[in-house]
């Protein structure tokens, strides 16, 4: 017999939670599960992907309240259809729609996954989360930082937590002659340090201003041909670029939009910076150790586990652009550094945090129910 999954998400676009469940898709043994993918709505290409993967991708509406019964009756209705042995359900909408509905489809066994690093969560939301994983089976955390807090902030019984790393799909090295033509159409020289990040502009919780805060310092401390490389697209771009203005590094600053393939970015980097206030795993900071480049991070969520200060990059605190000009101008001038960085960062990426290694745990999660 087939164990089938139903997994329940929220919108379906470029995130890590999306990518985990393309791993799962092109990875999971299909000899022994068959799985759908419910979400609000699928944009983009990854959807597609999953969908070319042979695993269904189903849109039942946009979810914007708990009470919203018409969402809960389209799921039910898919429910009945596919009749899964597992419901899991990931981010808080999906953690909601799986909760609920599976407790009234009586869905033997339902998952929530905790996929964000909720420091400012309020303890009435964190309330809310205890008591929809009151029938759940299992409470996956995607780092050791979300599972400190399902255990000490929302109280969720230790028996029930799971620690499972996001795991990334290596891709391939790109082509000298590519990467050098993307370059030049950006306008990066071949003189230009280039400091890289990757991410959705959500100034909030990404800081991509601490950033560009940080080369103004960079340039007092003598680093001057520095370029900081942008990529990702989101409401605040148009925010980010006036402050660069207002800092007179507008020329410094390059903004490449949304890139469905990242590798060519990567392959242009020197450095690889993410300035989070908050992130539950740091897929980027993974994908970026893939390509051995040093990291420079914020000391939150889950880069503090996967960023080992003074090994693969260099910690520093959160909304301190000086420290990030500090570690910037560390490895700028230390050739040697930022190499033994990038080997030691490649080796642990290759070990921790694969494709392979998070299919082959959530494949053992999904059989200790012993339901096939």
């Amino acid at each position: 017999m087939k164990i089938r999954v139903l997994h329940v998400l929220e919108t379906m676009k470029s995130g890590g939670v999306e990518n985990r469940r393309l791993s799962l898709a092109k990875m999971l043994d299909k000899s022994e599960f068959e799985q759908k993918i419910v979400c609000t709505q699928a944009i983009g290409q990854l959807p597609v992907k999953i969908n070319e993967a042979g695993v269904e991708v189903i849109q039942v509406g946009l979810f914007k309240s708990i009470l919203q019964f018409n969402v809960y009756k389209k799921l039910l209705r898919v429910i009945r259809q596919f009749k899964p042995h597992i419901i899991h359900g990931a981010v808080f909408e999906g953690v909601t729609m799986a909760a609920v509905t599976g407790t009234l489809a009586r869905v033997p066994i339902i998952i929530v996954e905790e996929t964000s690093d909720p420091q400012n969560r309020s303890k009435l939301a964190s309330l809310l989360l205890r008591q929809l994983a009151r029938p759940a089976k299992a409470v996956v955390a995607v780092s050791p930082a979300v599972e400190s807090y399902l255990l000490q902030v929302a109280k969720i019984p230790a028996r029930k937590v799971r620690l499972i790393n996001n795991g990334i799909f290596f891709p391939p090295l790109p082509q000298k002659e590519e990467v050098e033509k993307v370059k030049l159409a950006l306008g990066i020289g071949e003189s230009d340090f280039v400091i890289g990040s990757v991410g959705r502009l959500r100034d909030f919780h990404k800081r991509f201003s601490d950033l560009i805060k940080a080369l103004p310092l960079l340039k007092a401390a003598g680093v001057l041909n520095v370029k900081l490389l942008i990529v990702g697209e989101g409401n605040d771009r148009g925010k980010l670029a006036d402050l660069a203005g207002q800092l007179g590094v507008a020329n410094q600053v390059v903004f490449a939009g949304f890139a469905d393939q990242t590798a060519l970015y990567y392959a242009m980097m020197h450095v690889f910076a993410i300035a989070s206030f908050m992130e539950a795993f740091g897929l980027v900071a993974a994908e970026a150790m893939y390509f051995k480049l040093p990291v420079v991070a914020t000391a939150v969520g889950g880069l503090k586990h996967i960023v080992v200060h003074g090994q693969t990059g260099l910690l520093v605190n959160k909304e301190a652009p000086h420290e990030i000009a500090d570690a910037i101008s560390t490895l700028y001038y230390d050739a040697d550094k930022r190499s033994a960085f990038g080997q030691a960062g490649f080796e642990r990426v290759l070990s921790e945090y694969s494709a392979e290694a998070y299919v082959k745990n959530v494949t053992a999660l999904y059989k200790s129910f012993n339901l096939a």
